[in-house]
């Protein structure tokens, strides 16, 4: 809980002659969040509270989100100080790494990782998945779109425009040209944004063409994870590791938020119910953190209530009412 993060910020913020900000999308599984532009607002709150400093140390956990959010909040935090590092305790993936590639250095302690920033288009337009509610679909990954006609041209051999025509007129029937738009044009912009943000910590543009061919396309997964050596070594970016005493303070506030958040324990409203009618819940998605601004918490609250469902002459099968009565960040103070 914040009460309990609330001195080891404050220590770290000592140990690093920095101010320190907490940013936590949680990943626990079914209850997952991701970097937004709202919150942008409840960070100038806690950048109001600091003031114009020196530097920040941005604690960050995330599997990612909008690029364009995470773009706009570095620069929004670099308004604030002088330098900007970014701490990976875990995970900042995707949007995350794009956030850590706007920081003048990054530490990275031995677990933690970063990952491709090819974005996917999510969008009512995209293919829905079966079997999914009407409103599930399918994210679209620029890269993926670029993997499917790669491999109509070197992988099949086709070369013929006809054919060509063809199959990306099957592409077109399962993805709207909309949504194709969009990934192409998402592709371009996130190669612009990342260029500029690498600027703080790589001159070279040679090197900032290889890191950006890596990260965008080469890496081949956007599931792959990249560790500090290979963020260091073979990229090429400005990587520290925290040092035994860094490192403990790190791993006792990623355990805080990580009990608090439950990021280890899929949810499941079957088992939140435990074989009551009903149960009221409230579940802590989310984090945004500062000694001086206090706590905002992403939460999610309501009631689960069993109820019955015919299905069938003579088949009635128990399901699952999510009341949901707030939704949203709500500001706490120690």
């Amino acid at each position: 809980m914040y009460q309990q993060r609330k001195p080891l910020l404050a220590d770290w913020g000592n140990a690093r002659s920095a101010t320190a900000l907490l940013y936590v999308t949680g990943d626990r599984q079914n209850w997952e969040t991701q970097i937004h532009a709202e919150v942008l607002d409840r960070f100038l709150h806690h950048l109001d509270s600091v003031g114009q400093v020196k530097r920040i140390s941005l604690i960050l956990y995330t599997r990612g989100g909008s690029t364009l959010a995470a773009w706009s909040l570095v620069n929004l935090i670099r308004q604030f100080c002088d330098e900007l590092e970014v701490v990976v305790p875990s995970k900042a993936h995707s949007a995350g790494t794009l956030i850590c590639l706007g920081a003048d250095s990054i530490m990275m302690t031995k677990q933690a990782t970063l990952g491709p920033i090819d974005p996917s288009v999510n969008g009512p337009l995209n293919p829905q998945i079966p079997g999914a509610p009407p409103q599930v679909r399918a994210p679209v990954s620029v890269e993926a779109i670029n993997g499917y006609l790669d491999f109509a041209r070197q992988g099949a051999g086709l070369k013929d425009p006809a054919q060509l025509k063809d199959i990306f007129q099957r592409l077109s029937d399962h993805v709207h040209p909309l949504v194709l738009g969009d990934v192409f044009r998402s592709r371009s912009q996130i190669r612009m944004l990342a260029r500029r943000l690498l600027a703080k910590q790589v001159t070279d543009e040679k090197k900032i063409d290889r890191i950006l061919e890596f990260l965008c396309s080469e890496s081949g997964s956007h599931d792959y994870t990249i560790y500090r050596q290979e963020a260091r070594d073979e990229l090429g970016l400005k990587v520290e590791r925290p040092d035994d005493t860094l490192y403990t303070k790190l791993k006792a506030m990623y355990d805080d938020f990580a009990a608090e958040l439950r990021l280890a324990e899929p949810y499941s409203p079957d088992v939140a119910l435990a074989g009551q009618p009903h149960v009221d819940y409230e579940f802590r998605r989310a984090l945004i953190e500062s000694v001086a601004g206090g706590s905002h918490v992403f939460i999610s609250q309501g009631q689960l209530a069993q109820r019955q469902v015919q299905t069938g002459p003579g088949i009635v099968q128990m399901a699952v009412d999510d009341r949901r009565t707030l939704e949203g960040w709500r500001h706490e103070n120690a």
